[in-house]
Formats: C-alpha cells, sequence, structure tokens
C-alpha cells in the first residue's frame, strides 16, 4: 500500500489541530480540499480515522493508532527532501511585526548564524502558515498564544517600550510617564486593535479605553499621524531608530515598563544545523546584551517567561 504524502500531512494537521478549518489554514489549502484527502486516506486503509459530529471532530482508534507513525512519516519525508536538495543552501528565515523593526534583532546575530535568506511575511498567521508548509525555516517576532500545533518558540528578547506622542500632548515634557497616566489619550494603532495583539493587551492592563486605528504605510507615515493631535500616542520599542518627524516625542515609560518579546519560531521536528546555529547565535547575543532580563516588580509582560524558555531547536 502506497501512502500519499499529502494525504498523510493533512491528516496529521487535522489531527493535531481537531478542526478541518484551522487545518486547512495551515496548509494553505481550501477546507474541502483538506476534506478530499482525508477521505482518500480513509477510502485507502479501509478505514474512519476521525468521528465527524455535532461535538466537533475526534479521532477514531485507528486515528489515534495512525497518528504516531504518521507524524515519523511526516518528518522522514522532509528530512528526504532536506537530503536531496543539500543543507548548504541559506536559512530560509522571516519576520513580522515590520513596524517594530524585527530586522535590528536579525542584524545583530547574522554574522554567527551563517547565510540567511529572508522571505516575504507580512503578519504572525502568514509566517506560521509558511513555517508549517516548509517554506521557510524560521521566524522572528512576537509569538503570542495560541499557536498552531507543530510550531516551536523560544524567547530571544525583551525590549523595553517607550510612548510616543505629539509635542503638544499634556505630558510630552515629562521625563518619564506610568502607563496609567495616558488613560485620557487616544491610543493610535497602526491596524486593527484585535490584530495587535501586544496594543491590545497593553489597553486593556493599563485602562486606555480610546483608541484609533490608521493604516501601515510605513514607520515614519505613522508617527506624523501621532505627531498632528495632541491627545495621540503610541508604542515603539527603546533601540527603534525613529525617523526625523517635527512635533514628536518619545518618552520613557516605568513602573511598570513595558517589555515586548521577540521569539524565535521554527517548525518542530525541523533539525537543519543552520537553525540550531541561530538559536545558538541569539542565546550568545542574549546573554552578553542582557536581552532576557526580567524584573517583575518593575516590568510588565502580556505574558511573563518561563523560568528556562529553552535553548532552542536541539
Amino acid at each position: 500500500m502506497d501512502l500519499d504524502m499529502a494525504q498523510v500531512r493533512a491528516f496529521v494537521r487535522t489531527a493535531e489541530e481537531l478542526h478541518f478549518g484551522r487545518a486547512a489554514g495551515t496548509l494553505a489549502i481550501s477546507q474541502q480540499a483538506l476534506s478530499k484527502r482525508i477521505a482518500r486516506l480513509e477510502s485507502l486503509l479501509g478505514t474512519e480515522l476521525f468521528q465527524r459530529g455535532g461535538n466537533g471532530v475526534r479521532l477514531t482508534e485507528a486515528g489515534r493508532r495512525f497518528l504516531p507513525p504518521a507524524r515519523q512519516t511526516v518528518t522522514a519525508a522532509d528530512a528526504a527532501v532536506t537530503a536531496a536538495v543539500g543543507e548548504d543552501r541559506p536559512l530560509r528565515v522571516d519576520v513580522w511585526g515590520h513596524l517594530y523593526a524585527p530586522m535590528r534583532t536579525l542584524a545583530q546575530v547574522a554574522g554567527r548564524a551563517g547565510e540567511l535568506e529572508l522571505g516575504h511575511g507580512r503578519d504572525l498567521p502568514a509566517v506560521t502558515t509558511a513555517l508549517l508548509h516548509g517554506d521557510i525555516d524560521a521566524a522572528l517576532g512576537r509569538a503570542h498564544p495560541p499557536l498552531p500545533a507543530g510550531l516551536a518558540h523560544c524567547l530571544v528578547r525583551l525590549e523595553p517600550v517607550d510612548a510616543v506622542l505629539s509635542a503638544d500632548h499634556p505630558l510630552a515634557a515629562e521625563p518619564a510617564l506610568r502607563p496609567d497616566q495616558l488613560r485620557d489619550s487616544v491610543l493610535w494603532a497602526p491596524g486593527a486593535l484585535d490584530r495587535l495583539d501586544f496594543l491590545q493587551r497593553f489597553a486593556d492592563r493599563f485602562g486606555i479605553h480610546n483608541t484609533a486605528t490608521s493604516v501601515n504605510l510605513g514607520l515614519a507615515h505613522f508617527l506624523a499621524e501621532v505627531a498632528e493631535e495632541p491627545r495621540r500616542f503610541s508604542l515603539m520599542p527603546a533601540d527603534v531608530p525613529l525617523p526625523e518627524v517635527s512635533g514628536l516625542r518619545s518618552v520613557p515609560l516605568v513602573d511598570p515598563t513595558p517589555l515586548y518579546a521577540w521569539s524565535l519560531l521554527w517548525r518542530a521536528g525541523n533539525g537543519r544545523p543552520g537553525l540550531n546555529s541561530l538559536a545558538a547565535a541569539c542565546a550568545e547575543e542574549a546573554g552578553q546584551s542582557r536581552w532576557l532580563e526580567y524584573d517583575p516588580t518593575r516590568e510588565w509582560l502580556p505574558e511573563p517567561p518561563a523560568s528556562d524558555p529553552g535553548p532552542g531547536p536541539e
């Protein structure tokens, strides 16, 4: 009996998600195409792998038995492709959260991580789909839950966040601000707030009820919009080099200082040596530059880091 790898991969993704729509999204195919692949696999095996009904999707006993070797089969197939194309190709890495300039972090470790090739992802859903599909090897950005099954990640950097506001803002002359002092201001966001996890959580935590949405046309345009209205403010990682925008002020936030978490993501089971080199370079830089220092009495994170974020892919 010859198994079709596309069908086996469809089964594994659905077994991990237990949701046909989400599984189809991670594979970048339609739900109809996913259902057809699984139906053909069940026909080939002569048994049902899923129970479908009003209570959702569940694995049958046959499906539970089939899942572990099916995962091993997918991993072996990916390893076979890697062996065929060779390990000397550049590591394909993507970033997201472009307004916060994730390339800064990647640039600080790139020289120690071997040859890198950059992808074209725009947001976390697009990047996770590319990872699961094998289009890229790793990605850097803010990884907030829930992440799709099949992905692994480790924390590489915690970056202090400043408030950027108009020079005419009533608080613009302050040497530092507490986040709750901004409650009467308008949080200016570069997109729908429900798609911007960090800004959404900041607003919820510190009682920022006035928010407004812009269109992300780049950092200079976004900050110029902040500067033109006295009540607006937004948040930027402290190390982001700001363009010269007239009438803009950047003020540190304290008591607590918000921290923006940068993580490295990869597909579980991806054992490329270049991926381990990138993770090791990030860990080395984190130690030298104190990237992972966190004091919960003075700093705020949407999700406090685990005591041991782990060494990376190995």
